[in-house]
């Protein structure tokens, strides 16, 4: 047996997340870390993944059941329509639209998701990010002292949502959903006042870009 062999990773499973990044008229980061973490709730609180009889239900119980892994891919042009072609929930928010497909095993996915790009995707921001959204809304803070893509920023923020739905007081979650799933990047409040105010933590699990048990983001819903 290997020194590195984690069985709750034999095989590793994944949730995909897609965002569409065109060329001309690319979607801006805030804009695709809100969708990316709406996109993962709305795919989970889905009848198909959480009702008794859901053609999703078994897949993500087992995915849950292992490391939680989400994998960020960046799709333009007829790229696009094939992968939407897939079955899975796609938000559109602000400009940015981003699918969540189901999760598998890793080296089983699909053949239109396995050709699109992981790496790179690092889209800029605006320079005045928008006012929160009526409530209820799920607000996520990334830890500015991390340095990270895109892509790794919105699948942070995908796992901030899960947990938020897995971990956060049901009352809270139940709102949330109902009202839509909406989320709030929170840019103007200081790290430390978030990470006090915050009802769950994600640490990364070193995966990608970043080393294991690195706190990326910070996560609380708010009611009114």
């Amino acid at each position: 047996m290997r020194p590195d062999y984690d069985p709750l990773d034999d095989p590793p499973w994944a949730m995909q997340l897609v965002v569409r990044a065109e060329k001309a008229d690319p979607p801006n980061h805030g804009a695709v870390c809100e969708a990316a973490a709406t996109a993962v709730a709305a795919l989970l609180t889905d009848p198909r993944a959480a009702g008794p009889d859901g053609e999703w239900r078994e897949a993500v119980r087992e995915w849950e059941a292992r490391r939680i892994r989400k994998v960020t891919r960046r799709a333009r042009g007829v790229r696009w329509p094939e992968a939407e072609a897939l079955p899975g929930v796609t938000v559109e928010h602000a400009g940015a639209q981003v699918r969540a497909f189901p999760p598998g095993p890793v080296s089983d996915i699909p053949p239109e998701l396995a050709k699109l790009q992981v790496a790179g995707l690092d889209l800029a921001d605006e320079e005045e990010p928008g006012p929160p959204p009526e409530p209820p809304y799920a607000a996520i803070a990334l830890n500015p002292d991390v340095t990270i893509t895109t892509g790794k920023a919105a699948a942070q923020c995908g796992h901030a949502a899960q947990l938020l739905l897995r971990q956060g007081r049901r009352k809270d979650a139940a709102a949330w959903v109902e009202g839509g799933a909406r989320v709030h990047l929170v840019r103007d409040v200081p790290w430390r006042r978030c990470v006090k105010r915050a009802t769950i933590a994600v640490r990364d699990g070193g995966f990608t870009e970043i080393p294991p048990g690195t706190m990326t983001a910070v996560a609380w819903i708010v009611r009114r």
